[in-house]
C-alpha cells in the first residue's frame, strides 16, 4: 500500500471502491467476487455493489470461502443489489475479502485467505473491514491486498425511551 487517504462515512467507502474498480478496467461481464460471512458482511456487500452496479459487472457472495456456495448478486427494482441467485461459478476479475472473515472464532485463517487470492491468478484483491479488523488479526503480513477500506464506527450512539 503506497497512498493513504481519508474519507467519512458511507460515501467513503463505496466512492473509493467504484474509483478503484473503474480503475482497474471492470468492464460489463467482468466479474466482482465478494467473500464474507453470512449476514454480518452481506449488507456491506450489497452496498458495494450498488456502487458499481452502473459498469454492470457480475457480482456474486461467496460465504466464508466456500466457493462451492456461491450466490448470484442482482439488482432489484425497488430495493437495490441482493444476494439472491445461484448457484454462480467463480471467476472473478476482482476479490473482496470482507473484515468479518478475520473475526474471532471464524474458521478462516489469513493462509487460506491468502491461498485463494493466489489461486485466482492476476484477480485484483480488496478488503473491506472496520475497526482495522485485518490489522488487529495480524492478516496485514500474509495477504496483499491492492485496495484496502478500512473504515471506524465510532462514537456509536444510542437512545432508548
Amino acid at each position: 500500500m503506497t497512498k493513504t487517504e481519508k474519507y467519512s462515512s458511507v460515501p467513503g467507502i463505496l466512492r473509493p471502491f467504484r474509483e478503484f474498480v473503474q480503475g482497474i478496467g471492470i468492464r460489463d461481464g467482468d466479474q466482482i467476487a465478494y467473500y464474507g460471512c453470512a449476514g454480518t458482511c452481506t449488507p456491506f456487500i450489497e452496498l458495494l455493489a450498488i456502487s458499481v452496479r452502473g459498469l454492470q459487472p457480475e457480482q456474486v457472495f461467496v460465504p466464508l470461502l466456500d466457493e462451492s456456495k456461491a450466490k448470484k448478486i442482482r439488482n432489484i427494482d425497488e430495493v437495490g443489489m441482493q444476494v439472491c441467485g445461484g448457484p454462480a461459478t467463480v471467476r472473478p476479475k476482482l476479490v473482496v475479502i470482507m473484515g468479518g472473515l478475520a473475526m474471532p472464532n471464524m474458521p478462516v485463517t489469513k493462509e487460506q485467505v491468502r491461498d485463494l487470492i493466489r489461486s485466482h491468478g492476476d484477480a485484483k484483491a480488496a478488503g473491506v473491514c472496520f475497526m482495522s479488523m485485518f490489522e488487529k488479526a495480524g492478516w496485514l503480513d500474509e495477504v496483499a491486498f491492492d485496495l484496502l477500506i478500512d473504515a471506524t464506527i465510532d462514537p456509536v450512539v444510542v437512545t432508548t425511551r
